[in-house]
C-alpha cells in the first residue's frame, strides 16, 4: 500500500523559511514524478511545484518562483520543498503526490495526472 507523509508545516512570520518533506512508501520511489500543491481556504487546490523522476527537471507556479525549492532524494524515498521569504498568502495546507504516468524528464502541474497523495501539512505565514 503506498503511503506519502507530510511533515516540517507549521506557523511562522511573514519572511520566515520553512522545509516541508515527504517521505514515501510502498512504491519504487524513483519511477515517480513528485508534485506540491497547495489549497486555502475558499480555494482549489494549486500546483506548487512538481520534479522529475531523477530531480533533473523541476517547475514551479509563477507565485513561487524564486522563493521556493523542490529536491529529492530517492535513495531516502523523500520529496522536499524548501520554501524561503514566505509570504501570508502561501497560507494552506501543502500536499505532495505522486505521479505514476510520467516519463523520463517530465514534470506536471495537473492534479488529475497524479496517482497517490498526502494527508497534507498546515502552513500558515502570518504577517
Amino acid at each position: 500500500q503506498v503511503h506519502l507523509v507530510e511533515s516540517g508545516g507549521g506557523l511562522v512570520q511573514a519572511g520566515g523559511s520553512l522545509r516541508l518533506a515527504c517521505a514515501a512508501s510502498g512504491l519504487t520511489f524513483s519511477r515517480y514524478s513528485m508534485g506540491w500543491f497547495r489549497q486555502a481556504p475558499g480555494k482549489g487546490r494549486e500546483s506548487v511545484a512538481a520534479i522529475s523522476r531523477s530531480g533533473s527537471t523541476t517547475r514551479y507556479a509563477d507565485s513561487v518562483k524564486g522563493r521556493f525549492t523542490i529536491s529529492r532524494d530517492n535513495a531516502k524515498n523523500t520529496v522536499y520543498l524548501q520554501m524561503n521569504s514566505l509570504k501570508p498568502e502561501d497560507t494552506a495546507v501543502y500536499y505532495c503526490a505522486a505521479n505514476a504516468q510520467s516519463t523520463t524528464g517530465s514534470t506536471s502541474s495537473r492534479d488529475y495526472e497524479y496517482d497517490f497523495w498526502g494527508q497534507g501539512t498546515q502552513v500558515t505565514v502570518s504577517s
